[in-house]
């Protein structure tokens, strides 16, 4: 997948992680963008080791798989700023 494509796909999962998990996070839209594309790589790797995800494209599985990352992303984040 091209840059543009990741900047997208992680628009995408930031924005639905967020929706998942709402809160007062500060940050605002690039933040939410950069926590996508964050998750996007991360999802990405995580379901690459265990097989459950390979990114050939912009798929509904890929979109799934990043936005799980981005979740996993906000959670430690959020666990970050408490401590």
């Amino acid at each position: 997948m091209g840059i543009l494509s990741w900047i997208v796909l992680g628009l995408i999962a930031g924005l639905l992680a967020k929706l998942l998990l709402p809160g007062r996070d500060p940050g605002g839209f690039i933040i939410t963008i950069l926590l996508g594309i964050g998750g996007a790589f991360v999802g990405g790797w995580v379901g690459t080791q265990l097989g459950i995800a390979s990114f050939t494209g912009f798929t509904v599985q890929g979109v799934l798989v990043a936005t799980a990352g981005a979740v996993l992303l906000l959670v430690l984040y959020r666990l970050l700023r408490k401590a």
